[in-house]
């Protein structure tokens, strides 16, 4: 905190805070808002989402009443319309067209029961392809669960969600980053942000809520034109949510050649698309 105490004494143009911190400083009597002209306010449904909605109110209630207020979001509705309501005055409402995946990224689905969703996950794991790969859940106790079992299958895995620290976060991210780990676990929450070079592989554990969400991860890999591949596990009861992930993308995407594992082997199929196969070869020889 020192430095930026500092730096706030010196004057600032500028000030980009989460709202915790923004609020200590103030209280501490070292944040002033009484001449910010510009309020920019990012990604206000994960503001929602993480339960900042009090402290962002707090925040608002020290800005001068004329100011201009940015708003941006991926989504637009519901709490989060709420809020453009109460802090903005007849605001232009811009939207942009959705991302699309980048060409370099190969997707595939594996659709599979709910309780096999381990196994496939173990045994794409211990196929050699597969030399590093970002696993996503759609909850901090899932990533856990996941993670324990990695660990009972004697794969090398580290884990980032709410519930840890920024700190271990950051260890587990630059431990992954350097090798130490095959395979990071991680929650969309905790995952926003995150850049690895050279990420071979993005595994949809769970389905995500959102087209922006499913374009997000799979976005973790296949960067600065290199090739990647992404690998959905999709559920019966996700069929649906799933669908309007294709539809958002305009195409549905490839299926892997025995999609349901046989019911009571607890082992999935182990036959790999070609193009995964043959990705992965051109990054091994580089």
């Amino acid at each position: 905190m020192r430095p930026q105490i500092n730096a706030m004494r010196r004057g600032t143009d500028v000030v980009v805070a989460t709202p915790g911190r923004l609020i200590d400083l103030m209280q501490q009597g070292e944040a002033s808002l009484g001449n910010v002209e510009i309020f920019v306010l990012d990604e206000a449904d994960r503001m929602l989402d993480m339960g900042f909605l009090p402290a962002v109110k707090r925040i608002v209630a020290k800005l001068p009443a004329d100011r201009q207020t940015l708003c941006f979001s991926a989504t637009l509705a519901g709490a989060v319309l709420a809020l453009a309501r109460e802090f903005l005055r007849d605001p232009v409402r811009i939207n942009l067209a959705p991302p699309t995946p980048v060409e370099t990224v190969t997707q595939w689905v594996y659709e599979v029961e709910p309780h096999k969703k381990t196994d496939l996950l173990v045994d794409l794991l211990k196929d050699g392809r597969v030399f590093n790969a970002l696993v996503f859940t759609r909850t901090k106790s899932r990533a856990e669960r996941v993670t324990s079992a990695l660990v009972r299958n004697r794969v090398d895995v580290e884990r980032i969600h709410g519930d840890r620290s920024q700190a271990q976060r950051s260890r587990a991210l630059e431990a992954f980053k350097k090798g130490r780990y095959r395979v990071l676990v991680a929650t969309d929450v905790a995952a926003r942000g995150i850049d690895i070079n050279d990420l071979g592989h993005v595994i949809n554990y769970d389905v995500p809520a959102e087209p922006a969400d499913y374009i997000h991860r799979i976005g973790r890999t296949a960067r600065a034109q290199k090739a990647g591949d992404a690998i959905t596990f999709v559920s019966r009861d996700e069929a649906g949510s799933f669908a309007r992930i294709e539809g958002a993308i305009g195409a549905p995407l490839k299926r892997s050649e025995h999609a349901f594992m046989e019911q009571g082997s607890g082992r999935a199929s182990t036959v790999e698309p070609q193009v995964r196969r043959r990705s992965f070869q051109r990054r091994r020889r580089r």
